[in-house]
């Protein structure tokens, strides 16, 4: 290419060096506002931020005070987004989430015609608070705005706007008062992200500010045109086919029925991970190179987001659960047993 003012400077993947800085330059933003508020838990921030830019959903599991709804709160305050947050209670119908037809009579013509009253699923950001204290019946209605991003009432199909992005908390250690997520809602995140409790000197640095007189504030930094934008150029990173094939191997071998699947597979895993894991080990794995700097998906990328991807979809059995086996178990053996490509690209 010859050397002129107006080249466009180009990695050696390919990708525009200066796209590659975009995407950098709106995390910095974030993580610039978000650290006024979150203190530590960099590895939470990075998964989050990839399931924002690769444009999929994201359950964050982690016990009581570990500020799982102030993580998603301060997010939606640093995008210049519609926001909305349900609290998922017992008593909380589809209707509630999706929205309801309503029998309205026309004052000037004395004509009844129905209206259709949106729901807060009708947003940009949505926080499923604590999703699993309601019941299967009303979890099953965001699975068709997870997946198809829209709502359908009636014969009516309403489409969402975009970019659409659920950002659901679970408590895991209580039992009475909440329900088991289906495996067909579970597989619609991208991730299961374990929040855990911070490091010493985290948690008194958040101990102290918290109890301090001086209140942080955020600013918005980045538009829905800027998060729709880093969307896209995720999708254009490269990524060889011998990467793509070990991201495939990856779910394929957490599955009992296939015929290499481990024995220890066999033995204590009742379901494994199906194509949407593939697929967002692949997606994940490229927001993730992008954000590492990089114009192509290595196997890093592909053995980093193992867990978040995997964890939630690798159901055990009884003989698992008598040996004290659980999927991170599992996932930690498949990442031992499945040999990576020699070359990454």
């Amino acid at each position: 290419m010859p050397s002129t003012d107006d080249t466009v400077a180009v990695s050696e993947d390919g990708l525009e060096k200066g796209r590659i800085e975009q995407i950098q330059g709106g995390r910095d933003k974030i993580l610039h506002e978000i650290r006024k508020v979150i203190v530590g838990q960099d590895e939470v921030l990075e998964q989050v931020l990839i399931t924002l830019f690769a444009g999929g959903h994201c359950l964050i599991t982690g016990v009581p005070g570990l500020a799982k709804t102030l993580l998603v709160n301060t997010l939606a305050e640093i995008l210049d987004l519609e926001f909305k947050r349900i609290q998922f209670t017992p008593d909380l119908m589809p209707a509630d989430i999706t929205g309801t037809e309503l029998l309205e009579e026309d004052k000037a013509t004395g004509q009844r015609s129905l209206t259709f009253i949106q729901g807060p699923i009708f947003t940009n950001i949505l926080l499923a608070d604590e999703i699993n204290r309601t019941p299967p019946k009303t979890q099953a209605a965001l699975l068709e705005a997870m997946q198809e991003h829209h709502v359908t009432a009636g014969r009516t199909t309403y489409q969402l706007s975009e970019p659409f992005f659920v950002l659901a908390t679970q408590n895991p250690i209580e039992l009475e008062g909440t329900y088991p997520l289906p495996e067909a809602q579970l597989d619609r995140f991208m991730f299961n992200i374990n929040i855990d409790y911070l490091k010493e000197e985290d948690e008194v640095a958040v101990a102290t500010t918290t109890t301090s007189a001086t209140i942080a504030s955020v600013e918005k930094v980045l538009s829905g045109d800027d998060v729709r934008g880093y969307q896209k150029i995720v999708r254009e990173v490269l990524i060889s086919e011998q990467v793509a094939r070990y991201a495939v191997r990856l779910a394929t071998m957490s599955r009992p029925t296939h015929a290499d699947a481990p024995d220890y597979i066999k033995n204590w895993v009742t379901w494994g991970a199906g194509l949407r894991a593939s697929q967002y080990l692949i997606l994940g794995g490229k927001a993730r190179a992008l954000l590492d700097g990089r114009g192509h998906v290595a196997c890093e990328d592909i053995r980093a987001l193992a867990y978040p991807v995997l964890r939630h979809r690798i159901l055990t059995n009884f003989y698992a659960d008598a040996e004290k086996i659980t999927s991170e178990d599992i996932i930690g053996r498949l990442l031992e047993a499945v040999p990576a490509p020699q070359s990454d690209m």
